[in-house]
């Protein structure tokens, strides 16, 4: 009988590249959580639980995602300073209104492993509001993640 190794990912068999997702026209929700996916590495064979072996992804253009239904005018995020009343309130309208790039950057946060793991995956993600990034010089391979679950 012929015993089978499990695989396990590490540093020196995980390669790991730049994507660009464009965020156009596209429903927070669905977006967030396929990101989600890629940042994690459960996209890729080799993926592994307890090793982060996600790639870096880019969103452009979140000012252009969209929420469907009535969500722009029902969600309402909520933070609380810790003080007594100190409870906020904040529209997504609004709050797309005036950081875009954050209720994405949430909506995955939420989405993510909730210790040392999850944090570390969280850093490989960079959110731009408009088309421009700083990321040229690791040429992103752009990936369209409308009609296909990744």
């Amino acid at each position: 009988m012929i015993a089978q190794k499990s695989f396990f990912a590490d540093q020196q068999n995980t390669k790991r590249e730049w994507l660009l997702i464009d965020a156009t026209d596209l429903p927070v929700g669905r977006l967030c959580s396929r990101v989600a996916l890629i940042l994690r590495g459960k996209h890729k064979p080799t993926y592994t639980p307890h090793y982060d072996a996600g790639d870096y992804v880019i969103i452009i253009n979140a000012n252009k995602a969209v929420f469907t239904g009535k969500k722009m005018t029902d969600k309402y995020y909520f933070s609380y300073s810790g003080y007594v009343g100190g409870d906020k309130y904040v529209q997504a309208k609004e709050a797309m209104h005036k950081k875009p790039a954050w209720v994405i950057e949430h909506a995955i946060k939420g989405m993510l492993p909730k210790n040392s793991l999850g944090r570390d995956m969280f850093k490989k993600l960079k959110v731009y509001e408009n088309a421009e990034h700083p990321h040229a010089a690791q040429k992103p391979r752009k990936i369209d993640i409308k009609g296909k679950a990744n």
